[in-house]
């Protein structure tokens, strides 16, 4: 199993309708809106590194209102 964060910077006003968007993606088992540099953290759970940049650089970039995204995968 392959953990990671991924750090999500929107450049909308629309925070619930991106947090449920962002939660509903495959291998998305959590979202949090966050105050600072970012707008929202996802915990995504998959089973290869390739699923996540799937995960991140595919489906939460493609969702209308993300900016940017960084990547994190846990080590531990």
């Amino acid at each position: 199993m392959v953990i990671a964060y991924v750090m999500v910077k929107a450049h909308t006003g629309d925070a619930d309708r991106l947090k449920a968007e962002i939660e509903a993606v495959d291998g998305v088992v959590e979202a949090h809106i966050v105050a600072g540099d970012v707008d929202f953290i996802a915990k995504v759970e998959v089973e290869t590194p390739a699923e996540v940049k799937d995960v991140a650089a595919t489906h939460i970039q493609d969702i209308q209102g993300v900016e940017t995204t960084q990547t994190y995968i846990a080590m531990d």
